[in-house]
């Protein structure tokens, strides 16, 4: 999949009397129907966790990549009342600011982030829920109209952290596409699980399950696990991608010798906390390329610690099934607001500091990525805290992954609120 931004056509900075005035009567009647919707901003609740696809491309770095699961477990943000203020947020701050601070506003082609905010309506929450009648209206409006109609009902607010600077921190992420079986077989000899019952009892406990080590050598664990074969991959490192991704496309081999294409979403985690593979090879001396690339190199000759190195990451993740059409599926998987994500529209964020579903402001100039555009908080990751840090999802298959491997720069962040 192409992941790179189309050159956007530029709107045009001035508008003739004609334009002023049918977007004058326009922004009227938007403005006239949407007065008594406004609500006081609230967040919805978290929702399931999202999922991601492969065959074994140039895949991104575990020192890059976030882990993809693991949504906060904390409800508080829902029914917070007021504007944006310092105190509405636990982790950012919120500055209002003019529309021209925002770099590259009247440059990004709208009509590409009009098809997520379509998305984004399918479960806005309360927040954004009023403006979804004139989003789905203006699916087909000129940019110019998209503009004017922003403009009218959003306020741009700069995200910065309770303290330090505001400039933060941008990764990316991309969905797998693997071969598997749905048997073991020579070759398919490392499983992907559902998520099993004794785990999530664990969870509903607020307790850790099994480490990954637990998983592979206690009786107990391989008891509670026995059955619970999604699927079998060929390479325990594509395993490893699969469950720091948090969900891919699979083509599956079934018993009876067709193949067809499934997703693997994120059901659940034993609750351990994420390490680095990568990072426990580099700090051991071990390596000196942390890349994927770098890292089954290592394993090839040393296949006898193999275990060892994925060992030295406790967390463990668990899949379910979801139907595909007869081929890989473009559609984006669904994030943790409950939607599909839109490559190069969505993010993943801390939602201590974002919203899910709130329309964003990014921009980032930084050697893998050069973007300035409007994206919408979608997603969550263990990794992904902080005030201004994002994931950008660089959508599925083998060009996302490459690209998502080299994303680690700069980033800011504003945040689009109702007026």
């Amino acid at each position: 999949m192409n992941t790179s931004s189309k050159p956007a056509t530029k709107a045009s900075k001035k508008i003739s009397h004609i334009q002023r005035v049918k977007a004058g009567w326009i922004m009227a009647a938007i403005v006239g129907s949407l007065v008594a919707c406004s609500a006081p901003p609230r967040v919805m609740a978290p929702q399931p966790e999202r999922p991601p696809l492969g065959t074994a491309p140039t895949l991104p770095s575990p020192e890059v990549v976030a882990p993809r699961p693991a949504p906060s477990a904390r409800a508080g943000l829902a029914g917070l009342p007021g504007t944006p203020s310092p105190e509405r947020m636990l982790k950012s701050r919120w500055t209002p600011v003019p529309w021209d601070e925002l770099p590259g506003w009247q440059d990004d082609s709208l009509h590409e982030a009009w098809n997520a905010w379509l998305k984004n309506c399918e479960r806005p929450g309360p927040v954004f829920g009023p403006l979804c009648a004139d989003v789905r209206r203006l699916s087909i409006a000129d940019a110019s109209e998209q503009r004017l109609w922003m403009v009218t009902r959003l306020q741009p607010y700069r995200v910065e952290p309770l303290q330090g600077a505001s400039e933060g921190l941008l990764t990316s992420y991309y969905e797998p596409t693997m071969n598997a079986s749905r048997q073991a077989a020579p070759g398919f000899g490392v499983p992907l699980y559902a998520y099993p019952a004794a785990a999530q009892q664990a969870q509903r406990q607020g307790r850790p399950w099994f480490t990954r080590q637990q998983i592979d050598t206690l009786p107990e664990a391989r008891a509670a696990l026995a059955g619970q074969e999604i699927a079998w991959l060929a390479d325990p490192i594509d395993a490893l991608v699969l469950h720091i991704q948090g969900s891919g496309q699979l083509r599956v081999q079934e018993p009876d010798g067709r193949t067809r294409w499934v997703r693997l979403a994120f059901a659940g985690t034993n609750e351990q906390p994420y390490q680095s593979v990568g990072r426990s090879l580099l700090d051991q001396g071990l390596v000196r390329d942390a890349s994927w690339d770098g890292i089954k190199a290592w394993v090839a000759r040393n296949p006898q610690r193999a275990q060892e190195m994925l060992w030295a990451n406790p967390r463990y993740v668990f899949f379910r099934e979801e139907a595909l059409g007869e081929g890989a599926d473009d559609a984006g998987p669904r994030g943790a607001q409950g939607v599909p994500l839109t490559a190069g529209r969505s993010i993943a964020v801390d939602r201590e500091s974002i919203p899910y579903a709130t329309p964003v402001w990014l921009a980032s100039n930084g050697p893998a990525l050069r973007v300035q555009r409007l994206v919408f908080a979608q997603d969550t990751g263990s990794a992904i805290v902080g005030a201004v840090r994002a994931d950008y999802y660089a959508g599925a298959g083998a060009a996302a992954g490459e690209l998502a491997g080299r994303v680690k720069q700069n980033l800011r962040l504003w945040v689009l609120w109702p007026r």
